[in-house]
């Protein structure tokens, strides 16, 4: 497992970083994990789409969740079949959102292996692809400030918060937590409060290089919301 890993998400990763920093090498490290992450979010840009009109969908079905709560709210465990039929017959998947925020750890995972194990700003030429060429140099301070292979306090912090962020827009496209069932609502405010913590430990753990992969990919992620609230919404209303 370990060694397909390596192969399918920790090597490409290191490949495309390094591709970049060759074919772009006026930029620092930390703009290009900056470009990179951009370029991962377009390449998952149809599945996160997808989440996001789902969960716009699931706001249009807050009337009919609520009468099956309330016809059932004595008998939970008749509600939560009723509520389980309901999503399947209508399609719903009420966890789409907390599928897309996992997805991306992955992502983390492989850039631990690279920032934290493969040595940069020295380059392993034994992960590299044979049509990847290494850069002559590669510099490790974004904007002259902050050295991205070592801890940074502040971006790990911008990185909890613009997490957080995220997460509320995302919840919230979602509709009223009180009809999607014990369930999901356990698992929204769950990961509402404590997904922030998390990544902000991870970005702080690791180096300052992940920091801004997370606080590039929840911008990314806020602006789509925003986009597909405006897009969407009206349509997604209509039952």
């Amino acid at each position: 497992m370990t060694a397909f890993f390596h192969t399918i998400i920790s090597e490409p990763l290191y490949n495309g970083l390094i591709f970049l920093m060759k074919t772009l090498p006026f930029f620092d490290a930390g703009i290009i994990v900056i470009i990179f992450t951009i370029i991962v979010k377009i390449i998952m840009l149809p599945l996160s789409l997808k989440a996001s009109r789902a969960q716009l969908e699931m706001k249009s079905h807050e009337k009919n969740l609520q009468e099956i709560k309330n016809k059932y709210k004595d008998n939970k465990e008749e509600y939560g079949r009723k509520q389980l039929e309901y999503y399947k017959e209508k399609g719903i998947n009420p966890f789409s959102s907390i599928f897309i925020l996992l997805i991306q750890l992955p992502i983390l995972i492989g850039l631990y292996n690279i920032f934290l194990k493969s040595g940069l700003p020295k380059v392993d030429m034994t992960l590299l692809y044979s049509f990847v060429p290494a850069p002559d140099t590669i510099n490790m301070v974004f904007l002259g400030l902050i050295n991205i292979s070592e801890k940074s306090i502040i971006l790990a912090i911008i990185a909890g918060i613009t997490t957080y962020f995220q997460i509320s827009l995302s919840t919230a496209q979602a509709g009223d937590l009180s009809s999607q069932g014990d369930i999901a609502k356990a698992m929204q405010t769950q990961m509402k409060y404590f997904f922030p913590i998390l990544m902000a430990f991870i970005a702080y753990t690791i180096s300052s290089a992940v920091a801004l992969y997370l606080i590039t990919s929840n911008l990314f992620a806020i602006g789509q919301e925003i986009y597909i609230k405006k897009k969407y919404h009206k349509s997604t209303m209509v039952v």
